[in-house]
């Protein structure tokens, strides 16, 4: 409305000034008319300089306003009808327009702001790898992933795993994978998915990092404790009638040995028997017990966690599995750093572990003249406690420490398979993990992760 008034006052100036300057026209034709053509001539004059303010005031607020659009200056306001009739009603749209666009802005900061704060929070770690090799981290799961590592390049990628950052690198859009990302003492399965984004001309590839490891785990375990289940109880229905008739069989050979007393070649020939029914009987008892042992899998009780201080609980662990090491010449060492370092978990599971641990430092190192064990705590850069027992033993091959933790696989000749396996279900039962590896100077290296 103020432009249209606007322009109906230049127009209405325009047409005084046309009329004025035909009136001088005609008066400058005539002879006579001096006086009246030298005032009308200062008229048109006059009516030229009103027009040409008017619209250098008018200029120099568009202007002004134009200037406020460009840098979003929304502070300013046009406030005109000082200038004259018709400018109050041009500055009050000014004005409007500014507040439109204050308003428009405010709403698509608030739009993009809470954009944000949703990626923010989504909990799976997203990243954009863009053609110029550069990296951005969109999220707090993203650098709680990476840690205190920096990474700003794709190079980066390789301090996390050797095909960590190769296979980053080569994953296409549209395409999924698995990786593993290994950081701080803590290894981890990633489930990777690729999107490619092309914004202003600049592609980019947007990955998202699911870290799905607890969910592995679990399914590995359940799948494991359900073939357990199924496997005790078929070997358990099997042995069982077993181990009954022969040891009712060993009963019968000796009511009819001691019958046939005074036929020594048939009494004999029983007592063959006998030692083989004797021999089934006690196997089946060993087949039992091993299959018994092996129930603790299937029957773990949740654990009632409570602080636990680590050197109190690593003093109660040496006193029981370190006994008799002296004679042996090994020798136990403790670490925990800082001294004062806790743990919230069920003490007497944890404790079995580790007590189970050093058993098997001990036994790796039985051909050994002198050995040390270490029982190590800390914390590590991402605020997780880390056990570690190392020993200086022989070590554990790699293609060994792939199938250690499965349940069945020893290397011991008396050896169940349980123990490990029971660590671990243990160790995901706390929400944690453990995993094997190599001892700098050689040896073995169990880490225990909360």
């Amino acid at each position: 409305m103020g432009f249209k008034k606007f322009s109906l006052m230049l127009a209405g100036r325009l047409t005084l000034i046309m009329v004025s300057l035909l009136a001088l026209t005609y008066l400058v034709a005539v002879p006579g008319y001096h006086a009246a053509t030298l005032l009308v001539f200062f008229v048109v004059g006059a009516q030229t300089w009103e027009v040409f303010n008017f619209v250098s005031k008018t200029n120099a607020e568009i202007t002004r306003f134009l200037d406020a659009a460009r840098y979003a200056d929304f502070s300013q306001r046009f406030n005109l009808h000082r200038l004259g009739a018709g400018f109050g009603e041009l500055g009050e749209t000014f004005t409007d327009i500014l507040n439109r666009f204050q308003a428009a802005r405010s709403h698509q900061e608030e739009e993009l702001r809470h954009l944000k704060a949703l990626v923010e929070h989504v909990p799976v770690p997203l990243i954009s790898l863009h053609a110029d090799s550069k990296i951005t981290l969109w999220n707090n799961a993203a650098r709680r992933l990476f840690g205190s590592a920096h990474v700003t390049r794709a190079r980066d990628l390789d301090q996390f795993g050797g095909e960590f950052g190769k296979q980053l690198r080569d994953l296409q859009a549209g395409e999924r994978r698995l990786a593993n990302f290994a950081s701080d003492d803590m290894n981890q399965q990633l489930a990777l998915a690729a999107t490619q984004i092309i914004i202003g001309g600049h592609s980019e590839k947007l990955i998202s990092l699911q870290n799905i490891q607890s969910e592995l785990d679990g399914a590995q375990l359940q799948a494991w404790q359900d073939l357990v289940r199924v496997l005790t109880h078929e070997i358990m229905n099997s042995i069982t009638p077993v181990a009954s008739l022969a040891k009712t069989a060993v009963d019968l050979v000796e009511d009819v040995s001691e019958k046939l007393h005074g036929n020594e070649e048939l009494v004999e020939e029983l007592g063959d028997v006998k030692d083989a029914v004797e021999t089934v009987a006690r196997r089946s008892d060993s087949l039992m017990q091993f299959v018994s042992s092996y129930r603790r899998l299937t029957r773990l009780p949740p654990p009632e966690k409570r602080l636990v201080r680590l050197d109190e609980l690593f003093s109660s662990v040496a006193k029981v599995a370190a006994i008799g090491w002296g004679k042996k010449n090994i020798t136990l060492t403790t670490i925990i750093e800082p001294a004062e370092l806790d743990i919230s978990a069920d003490r007497d599971m944890i404790e079995q572990v580790l007590i189970n641990m050093l058993k098997n430092a001990e036994q790796a190192m039985a051909d050994r003249t002198a050995s040390t064990v270490q029982l190590c705590a800390r914390l590590n850069r991402r605020g997780h406690v880390i056990i570690e027992v190392t020993d200086d033993g022989p070590g554990i091959p790699p293609d060994i420490a792939k199938k250690i933790f499965v349940p069945f696989f020893t290397t011991k000749r008396d050896g169940s398979g349980v123990g490990l396996a029971l660590t671990r279900q243990v160790m995901i039962a706390h929400g944690g993990n453990v995993n094997v590896g190599a001892r700098e100077g050689g040896g073995a290296k169990f880490t225990l992760t909360f």
